[in-house]
């Protein structure tokens, strides 16, 4: 059986973020497009980022995983190039897919750095690739690399982030910590089409199983960042309200991962290392949050093994987990656009 032909170019996808006061509010009207954001919900959000600068942490670490992808690429005797291109911020991916059309490559894979499956953390992205290959006239072929949420180069990865953050609390409260798993809030309409919330349950799970697996540490899914209007359901519940109704069950520690961001960025920074740590603080509950896992040299192995499956006549499809391997390309009715109310 032939190999199937390796891409000629290999384009990182983020979601991007500001890095200077002047680049937040173009950020935040590209992410909030169509989506009848309130203005002060809008300047809400804003005066967040104003706070720290005008800065996402986001883009520094696209920069770093395009070297690091560049690095294994090399040592493996890949001459692949690679590129990185944002749904929201400079590098557009758009202005990306010209470049590449110039350069002359036409066989491209997309690694989005999102692992789950939904409108915004998947969909949303393809059909900005469509709409870039569409301004080159479909001169460039793009197939994006499949959903990764199981791979060991994510889970086993952040079970190690994890068991630092565990081991960071004071010894005398370590034993008696509860482990909180973090993602991306969604409408309850746009959960029920998709399968994120399963997914997020399984890394989840897996991750527990890997750090504890004597089951000492009661574990759960917990949600942040939601936006959009307080009429429309979300997943809950909420990471600080979930500390709020711990605290008076008496927990005296809490240890949070963010499951559903395996790329630091800016809400990490704030849900979690701001509010819920607040939150922990104020009812004298010892927290510890687990570092992010893209900084991981196994983070960028797993990208470069993703893109080796893609060309492989006999893959090795690493995955953990009860899920099976995800598909790539999606298919064409998955994760659907939720209507306007919902979002």
């Amino acid at each position: 059986m032939a190999s199937k032909k390796a891409p000629n170019a290999i384009l990182l996808v983020g979601f991007g973020g500001p890095e200077s006061p002047e680049e937040v509010f173009p950020f935040l009207e590209s992410v909030t497009a169509g989506r009848n954001i309130p203005a002060d919900r809008l300047q809400e959000v804003a005066d967040r980022y104003l706070s720290r600068g005008g800065l996402s942490p986001v883009n520094g670490r696209m920069r770093s995983i395009l070297e690091s992808v560049r690095k294994v690429l090399s040592q493996e005797e890949l001459d692949i190039p690679v590129f990185w291109g944002n749904r929201n911020s400079i590098p557009f991916i758009e202005d990306v897919i010209e470049e590449l059309d110039e350069k002359g490559f036409d066989e491209i894979v997309a690694w989005i750095a999102s692992p789950y499956r939904s409108y915004s953390s998947c969909r949303q992205y393809l059909e900005q690739i469509e709409a870039g290959a569409e301004r080159v006239n479909g001169r460039v072929s793009i197939t994006r690399l499949r959903p990764h949420f199981d791979h060991p180069g994510c889970i086993e990865t952040a079970a190690d982030r994890l068991s630092e953050a565990l081991s960071s609390l004071p010894e005398d409260k370590r034993k008696e910590a509860r482990l909180l798993f973090s993602a991306h809030s969604l409408p309850i309409s746009a959960a029920e089409t998709c399968s994120y919330v399963e997914e997020i349950n399984e890394a989840s799970r897996l991750i527990a199983e890997r750090v504890d697996p004597e089951g000492n540490h009661p574990w759960e899914v917990v949600w942040q960042s939601r936006s959009g209007p307080p009429q429309v359901p979300w997943l809950i519940p909420d990471v600080c309200d979930r500390i709020d109704e711990l605290a008076a069950e008496g927990v005296s520690a809490i240890v949070v991962s963010p499951v559903g961001f395996i790329v630091h960025n800016f809400e990490i920074e704030w849900d979690l290392d701001v509010e819920a740590a607040e939150c922990a603080a104020n009812h004298g509950i010892a927290f510890a949050r687990a570092e992010t896992i893209d900084d991981d040299p196994r983070f960028s192995q797993m990208i470069v093994d993703l893109v080796k499956e893609s060309f492989g006549d006999q893959p090795e499809y690493l995955a953990l987990g009860n899920l099976g391997i995800a598909p790539a390309p999606c298919p064409k009715d998955c994760c659907p656009a939720p209507s306007h109310s919902s979002r």
